[in-house]
């Protein structure tokens, strides 16, 4: 019995469910093999590199959905779809972002469209769905944080989380409503050991009128890849980057900087809390090692430990 990469759902003898197929579009009934093997993709992500609008240390591709063929294919220009294939440096990476970016849609943090394919050498690909992307060509105006604050990839770890409420104080339309998600997502990527989220992981997006936090993206658990993990978030907290506790998270994070109150930081950290036994669930059925599960599950026992 088959496991489909997009739904985790049972799919038989089959790759993708009907309903991940659906997914992606509701004409499509069969989706081929991604024509490349995971070399292949690398090659093809080095080759592209400079022509890709979305760039990052993580090797990636741009993508058509071709419905009628029943494939994807990779583009320069026009992309509706980021493509990533496994990583020769940080094993299972696509099944961990895949993973990870489900656990944050539990707790009803606004992701993409996204899920993973099978390639050529039957290895995963993971993919997800450009936001910014909608009609025939058309796009939002989407800035990163490393942008809005004068920073470029080489700086997007000189930064501190106060200052990421600042921009939000600064350009969003609501800014209280922006400060209750980024409230959220902090203690999320704390909790499933995401040390990486830096200033060109966090965006606006100006669309009906409103200036607000892209949905998110690149949510990875990297510390269960790391050998030696040393840090617990990218952006320091209250000048720290490990060690954090609930008193800086919530009463410090959540009360003093972002000024929530009580009712607002319980309803999210309530909404976390009774997803732990469905995240668990998720872990298993994910396309993780039985080791990798282990230690996800394990992480998240941890920090769950220290915030409750």
């Amino acid at each position: 019995m088959n496991t489909c990469p997009i739904t985790y759902e049972p799919c038989g003898d089959k790759k993708y469910s009907e309903k991940g197929l659906k997914l992606l579009s509701r004409n499509l009934t069969n989706l081929e093999d991604f024509p490349f093997t995971q070399e292949e993709q690398l090659r093809e992500a080095a080759a592209r590199a400079s022509k890709m609008s979305v760039q990052g240390v993580q090797p990636k591709l741009s993508a058509k959905l071709k419905v009628k063929e029943g494939n994807f294919e990779v583009v320069d220009k026009g992309g509706e779809y980021i493509l990533k294939p496994q990583n020769n440096m940080y094993p299972q990476l696509p099944e961990n972002e895949d993973l990870t970016m489900r656990l944050a849609e539990e707790i009803d943090l606004e992701i993409p469209l996204h899920g993973m394919i099978y390639s050529k050498d039957q290895k995963l690909t993971y993919f997800i769905k450009r936001f910014d992307r909608y009609g025939k060509g058309k796009k939002y105006a989407v800035e990163d944080f490393a942008q809005l604050s004068g920073n470029n990839r080489n700086t997007k770890y000189n930064y501190s989380m106060e200052k990421i409420a600042g921009i939000i104080d600064s350009f969003c339309t609501f800014p209280a409503i922006e400060k209750v998600k980024l409230f959220k997502l902090i203690i999320f990527n704390f909790l499933t050991g995401n040390e990486d989220q830096h200033l060109k992981n966090f965006s606006l997006i100006s669309k009906d009128k409103k200036v607000t936090l892209t949905p998110f993206y690149d949510l990875i658990n990297t510390t269960i890849s790391l050998v030696n993990p040393v840090e617990e978030i990218a952006l320091p907290l209250k000048g720290k980057k490990n060690k954090l506790s609930r008193n800086i998270i919530v009463e410090y994070w959540g009360k003093e900087r972002l000024q929530l109150n009580n009712q607002v930081i319980d309803q999210a950290l309530n909404s976390i809390e009774v997803k732990f036994e469905r995240w668990t669930e998720l872990i298993n059925k994910s396309f993780l090692s039985e080791q990798m599960k282990e230690k996800y599950i394990l992480l998240l026992t941890e920090r769950r430990n220290i915030l409750w």
